[in-house]
C-alpha cells in the first residue's frame, strides 16, 4: 500500500549516495534509510544509519535486508550492479532500483553498448570492437580521424582516453591492453570516431516502459581550470544548461532515451533504474557517447536538490522498481543547481588519506560528503574526490557563486577544487547577449545542419555520375546531355511520385536508408513502362527539424535506388519546415526524367490483341502503396507492433520486413523493350492488377489472371488473413505478389522469358488478353482467387 512505511538499503559509499539519502530521507513514506557501508556523511541523519557491509558482500547484504525488513534496495556504484545485485534481491522477493545483469552489459560491455546502438539505429559515433592488440594498432594505422580509445569493461568511470595524435593513440591503446592501466576492462578496447560539440548528462528514471528524463547536466571531467590537466571522475556539475531547451530535451528522450528503453525490452533485457546517458551535440544532432546504468557522480548531487518539495523520490524508485512509474508525479524546480567537487592533493593519482576536514556550522549550500569516514570522532579524509558541495538559484550565477561560498568554508590540508565550473555556460550566456537580432536558427531552421547534409551526400550523389550527368550538385540546376548519352530522335518522359505512409513505419523503427529506394523505384518504374531509359532523378525531402543523419540516410537509399535504375542524380531540395511537421516526421518526393527512341514508345496499343500472353515479373513485397491499409491490419492486432517478430519472417522483425524496398525492374526489362519483344507493360502499384493493368491496353480488350499460375507470397496471405480482406480488395490494393506486368505476343514469351531469368527474375505466366465483351464489360478479371 501507498501508505506503508518503507525501509530501504542504500547500497554504496560515495557523494552520490549521500544525495540520494539525503533525498529519500525527506520522504515522508520512509521510515530508515542503511546505507552500506555508508560514509562520514550518511552516519549521523535522523533517518540514516551507515552499516559496515562492502558493496558487493552480497550474502551479508541480503540476510541484513530480510532480518531488518528492507522493502526496497537502491544500489549506487556500478560495480555491485554489473556483479548482479538486482537478481540477488529478486530471488528473496525484495525490489530493487537497479537493472538486471544483462541490463547492466549496457555500462559494463562498451563494445555491448555499441553493437546495441547499431541493432537499433540509436545515434552514435562510428566505431570498431577489439581483442586482438596487433589488429587494433593496424585499424589506428588505416584511419586518418582523431579517435577515443575506450576500455569495454568497467574502469570506475577512467576507462576513456582522448588522444591528439596519431602517436598518442598508440600509446594510449597499449597502455589498454598490453600494459592493462584499467586492468581487466582493457582485455576489449572500442576505437570510436571523436565527436566534436557539447557535452550533455542526462539522467532519466525508468521502469522498463517509460522513461523520464532530468533536466540536462555538464559535467567537468579534467581535474583543473580551464578544462586543462588529467581526466578524472568529475569535478563539479551543473543543470540545467543552456544548451539543454525543451526542444533538445524532447529530440534526444525522441531519438536517444525511448529508443534505448524499448530496444532493450525488445532484446529481453528491460531496463530497470536510472539511465546515465552520455550526449554529444554535433552539427549532425544528438549522438550517443556511452551509456551508464546508474546514478552519476557528480550529476546526482546536482540533479535531485532541483526534484520539487513534493516530488517524492523513494515513491519514483519503487514505482520504478514494480513498473508503474507512469503513475508517479515528478517535477522539478524553475532553478538552476552547481555542484563543486572539492579534491584531496594528488588526485586523480595517488592522495594521502585521513586529513581532519572542518565544515561550517551553517551554509547556504549543501554538502555531500564522497571521501570522508569517521576516525576517533574526528571527520577525516578517505578518498581523492572529499565532498561535493551543491547549491541552488534562481539563476545559474546565483547557484554557482553559493556553492564557491559552501567550498570556501571547507578547510583540510590540501585541498583544490575547479574555480570555473560553469564556464561554457557563462561563455554560451555571453556570446548570445552580444549576438544582434534573430537568426533563421532562431526559427528553428538550421543553415548549418544542411550546408553539413550537402557535404556529407556529395560522394554519394557522385557516384551516380553517368554518360551525360557528372551528377555535381550544389548548383540551381542539374545539367543533362541526351547527345552524349546516345539518343538520335528521342521522346522525354517524366513522372513524379512520393513514398506514401509507408514512411510511418520507417519513423517508427528508425529505418531511413531503404525508403528512398522505393522513392526511385516509383518514379523509374512508370518510365520503364513506357519504353523509356530513366536519364536523371531530383529529391524532394521535407522535415520539421533536419536531423542529418536521417537525412544523409534517405539519400543514400535514393542513390542505391539511381545506382540500381541506372539514372543520375543531379539535384534535389532540403525543406526545413518547423511547425509544419512534428519532430522526427518527414516526407519525401521524387521527379524523374526518362528517353525513349520515337519508334520505341511504349504501349502498342494497335498491336494488342486478344490471345496474347500476360507475364509478371515477382515483387518483393508490399512496395509503397496500400500501406495506410497495412498500418490499420497491423493495429488491429492485439499486442503487434513494428518491433515485434514478423509473423512470415521470424527472422526479421515486423518492420523490417515490411520496409523491404520496392523492386527496380529497368535494367532488366532495358534490353527486351529494345528487342521489341513486348507490346505494353503496366506498373502494379496502388490500385493493384484492377486499376493498373487497363492503363495500358485498348478500350475494347481486357484481361483474365490466373490467381492459380503463381503462389501467393506469405506477406500477403497474412495480411488477407489478418485484416478478413476479400480476394477483390487484395486485388485493387496490393501488388499481390506481381510488380511488373507484361503484354506480349505468344510467339516472343520463351525469348522474354529466357532473357529475363537470365537476369534473375521470376516470371509468371499470369494469364490472356480476351475481350471485354466476354468478361461482361469488366477490365481484368482475378480469377481461381479461392487459392489465395
Amino acid at each position: 500500500m501507498a501508505s506503508d512505511k518503507l525501509t530501504i538499503l542504500l547500497v554504496g559509499s560515495g557523494g552520490r549516495e549521500h544525495a540520494i539519502a539525503w533525498k529519500l530521507a525527506q520522504s515522508d513514506r520512509v521510515e530508515h534509510i542503511y546505507v552500506a557501508p555508508g560514509n562520514g556523511g550518511t552516519s549521523n541523519g535522523a533517518k540514516i544509519t551507515n552499516v559496515d557491509i562492502g558493496v558487493t558482500e552480497f550474502a551479508k547484504l541480503t540476510e541484513f535486508a530480510v532480518q531488518n525488513n528492507v522493502g526496497l534496495v537502491v544500489p549506487g556504484p556500478e560495480q555491485p550492479i554489473v556483479e548482479g545485485i538486482q537478481g540477488v534481491f529478486k530471488k528473496i522477493g525484495i525490489p530493487c532500483f537497479g537493472p538486471s545483469p544483462k541490463a547492466a552489459l549496457m555500462e559494463g560491455s562498451k563494445a555491448f553498448s555499441k553493437d546495441f546502438m547499431k541493432k537499433h539505429n540509436i545515434p552514435t559515433a562510428a566505431y570498431e570492437n577489439f581483442t586482438d592488440y596487433e589488429k587494433a594498432k593496424a585499424y589506428l594505422d588505416s584511419i586518418d580521424h582523431q579517435v577515443v580509445l575506450k576500455a569495454s569493461g568497467l574502469a570506475a568511470g577512467k576507462g576513456v582516453l582522448i588522444p591528439t595524435t596519431k602517436e598518442e593513440a598508440h600509446q594510449g591503446l597499449k597502455d589498454i591492453m598490453v600494459n592493462k592501466e584499467f586492468g581487466d576492462a582493457g582485455d576489449e578496447v572500442v576505437i570510436e570516431e571523436y565527436l566534436e560539440g557539447e557535452e550533455l548528462s542526462f539522467l532519466a528514471f525508468s521502469d522498463g516502459y517509460t522513461v523520464v528524463p532530468l533536466p540536462p547536466a555538464q559535467d567537468h571531467k579534467r581535474a583543473l581550470d580551464g578544462d586543462q590537466g588529467p581526466n578524472t571522475g568529475g569535478m563539479g556539475c551543473y543543470a540545467p544548461t543552456p544548451i539543454g531547451t525543451k526542444a533538445l530535451i524532447d529530440e534526444v528522450k525522441r531519438t536517444v532515451l525511448q529508443p534505448t528503453i524499448d530496444g532493450m525490452r525488445r532484446d529481453g533485457f528491460p531496463f530497470v533504474g536510472m539511465l546515465f546517458t552520455g550526449i554529444m551535440l554535433t552539427a549532425s544532432g544528438p549522438k550517443v557517447l556511452e551509456y551508464n546504468v546508474r546514478f552519476g557522480d557528480p550529476e546526482t548531487e546536482v540533479v535531485l536538490p532541483l526534484l520539487s518539495d513534493d516530488t517524492d523520490l523513494a515513491e519514483i524508485l519503487l514505482a520504478s522498481a514494480e513498473g508503474r512509474l507512469d503513475a508517479v508525479s515528478i517535477t522539478t524546480k524553475p532553478d538552476f543547481a552547481a555542484t563543486v567537487i572539492i579534491a584531496s592533493g594528488g588526485y586523480p593519482g595517488s592522495y594521502p588519506k585521513g586529513k581532519e576536514i572542518t565544515l561550517p556550522e551553517t551554509s547556504d549550500a549543501l554538502i555531500f560528503h564522497a571521501g570522508t569516514a569517521l576516525k576517533d570522532g574526528k571527520l577525516v579524509t578517505a578518498g581523492g574526490r572529499v565532498l561535493a558541495v551543491s547549491a541552488t538559484g534562481s539563476t545559474l550565477r546565483e547557484a554557482v557563486d553559493k556553492a564557491y561560498a559552501g567550498v570556501k568554508s571547507i578547510h583540510f590540508d590540501e585541498m583544490y577544487y575547479r574555480n570555473d565550473i560553469a564556464h561554457r555556460a557563462f561563455k554560451h550566456v555571453e556570446e548570445g547577449a552580444k549576438k544582434a537580432g534573430l537568426s533563421y536558427a532562431d526559427a528553428g531552421v538550421s543553415i548549418d545542419a544542411g550546408n553539413l547534409l550537402v557535404q556529407k551526400i556529395k560522394p554519394l550523389v557522385k557516384s551516380t555520375k553517368r554518360v551525360g550527368s557528372d551528377s555535381d550538385i550544389g548548383g540551381f540546376g542539374g545539367l543533362f546531355d541526351l547527345k552524349a548519352a546516345g539518343f538520335v530522335d528521342p521522346i522525354l518522359v517524366s513522372a513524379t511520385d512520393g513514398i506514401g505512409t509507408k514512411l510511418k513505419i520507417a519513423q517508427d523503427c528508425n529505418i531511413h536508408d531503404t525508403v528512398g529506394i522505393d522513392l526511385v523505384a516509383m518514379n523509374v518504374n512508370d518510365l520503364i513502362v513506357q519504353g523509356a531509359e530513366p536519364l536523371f532523378f531530383l529529391d524532394y525531402f521535407a522535415c520539421g527539424k533536419l536531423e542529418v543523419d536521417v537525412g544523409k540516410d534517405f539519400v543514400a537509399g535514393v542513390v542505391e535506388g539511381c545506382l540500381q535504375s541506372g539514372c543520375a542524380l543531379v539535384g534535389g531540395e532540403t525543406a526545413e519546415m518547423p511547425g509544419l511537421y512534428a519532430l522526427g516526421d518527414y516526407d519525401g518526393a521524387g521527379f524523374t526524367v526518362g528517353a525513349v527512341e520515337r519508334e520505341k514508345i511504349l504501349p502498342r496499343l494497335d498491336e494488342i490483341k486478344a490471345g496474347d500472353v500476360i507475364l509478371g515479373l515477382a515483387s518483393s513485397g508490399v512496395h509503397s502503396n496500400g500501406f495506410s491499409l497495412v498500418r490499420k491490419i497491423v493495429e488491429s492486432q492485439p499486442g503487434l507492433t513494428y518491433h515485434a517478430p514478423c509473423p512470415w519472417d521470424k527472422e526479421k522483425t515486423l518492420g523490417q520486413a515490411l520496409l523491404v524496398p520496392t523492386r527496380i525492374y529497368v535494367k532488366q526489362l532495358l534490353p527486351v523493350v529494345k528487342k521489341d519483344l513486348i507490346k505494353a507493360m503496366a506498373h502494379i502499384t496502388g490500385g493493384g492488377f484492377l486499376e493498373n493493368i487497363p492503363r495500358v491496353m485498348p478500350e475494347d480488350l481486357g484481361v483474365i489472371v490466373d490467381a492459380k499460375s503463381y503462389d501467393l507470397p506469405p506477406i500477403f496471405k497474412w495480411l488477407k488473413q489478418a485484416g478478413g480482406l476479400s480476394a477483390h480488395e487484395m486485388s485493387r490494393t496490393f501488388n499481390c505478389g506481381v510488380g511488373m506486368v507484361i503484354v506480349a505476343d505468344r510467339s516472343n514469351v520463351a525469348e522474354i522469358t529466357q532473357l529475363l531469368q537470365a537476369a534473375n527474375e521470376t516470371v509468371y505466366e499470369l494469364g490472356v488478353v480476351t475481350t471485354k465483351a466476354e468478361l461482361g464489360g469488366k477490365e481484368v478479371e482475378v480469377r481461381n482467387t479461392e487459392v489465395w
